[in-house]
């Protein structure tokens, strides 16, 4: 897997991200025979077969299915932090199998907003410094402000000096959202966002989720276990063993 603190410094954002607009622009995700194997102790597993997959601008998509039926490394893929070996993989415009490792790192820059389970916040960093640091890497001028208008839009405007360790696992998420969506992202990938947080601090952070990605044009692509917050989203796609089984062409 990719590692995304590889992306350049922010001395490099004025680097143009190298394009390849080949998919509709109505077309934000766009998957064709797309396969993914990974070697192990055991020999190679094939981890996705054949994945057909197309999203439309604005859709609000949940994937489900059990542990181990490929979600997240699909997700992976489509966020451009996990190479395919074979498949057409478009996104937001651009052939991602093009792209060379700091090509991956600025489009994701630009084009998407990753929310993990695990909030994935830079501990040494306090809320308002997290969310800057994606706006810093776009060569923002205005980073800070923006970051703090961001924080107060998921209703943390009062802990913006406080550092991850100081703040709840609901608050560590708002963070999380916050910084994910500070730069616009045309597409927001979201891995059990609520996977560790109390059903009541979960479904305010899916209220937070679904309101922020509509205000802003997000096409949103969500993985869960909960069939309810599935059915509240425009389409719902099933995985198993590495194959969609339903829901994947909704073009």
């Amino acid at each position: 897997m990719r590692d995304s603190a590889s992306a350049p410094s922010p001395s490099s954002t004025a680097a143009a991200p190298e394009t390849a607009a080949v998919s509709p622009a109505n077309l934000p995700i766009n998957v064709k025979g797309l396969k993914l194997s990974l070697k192990g102790p055991a020999g190679t597993v094939d981890i996705l077969k054949n994945i057909d997959l197309s999203i439309k601008a604005g859709e609000r998509v949940s994937l489900i299915g059990p542990s181990g039926s490929g979600k997240t490394s699909l997700l992976m893929v489509i966020a451009g932090l996990e190479q395919a070996q074979d498949g057409t993989l478009e996104i937001c415009g651009h052939n991602l199998r093009q792209l060379s490792e700091d090509g991956l790192a600025l489009f994701r820059r630009h084009h998407v907003g990753i929310v993990f389970q695990d909030f994935h916040l830079v501990p040494s960093m306090s809320a308002l410094e997290n969310v800057a640091l994606p706006l810093e890497f776009s060569g923002r001028a205005d980073a800070f402000e923006r970051a703090r208008e961001e924080l107060t839009a998921v209703g943390l405007g009062h802990r913006l000096d406080h550092y991850p360790g100081q703040l709840s696992g609901g608050e560590q998420q708002r963070v999380a959202l916050a910084r994910a969506l500070a730069t616009d992202p045309e597409l927001l990938l979201a891995d059990e966002p609520t996977g560790n947080l109390d059903g009541h601090t979960g479904e305010t952070i899916i209220e937070l989720l679904f309101d922020l990605a509509r205000k802003k044009g997000s096409t949103l692509l969500l993985i869960t276990h909960d069939e309810g917050l599935a059915a509240r989203c425009d389409r719902s796609i099933t995985m198993r063993d590495g194959v969609i089984v339903s829901g994947g062409d909704g073009a």
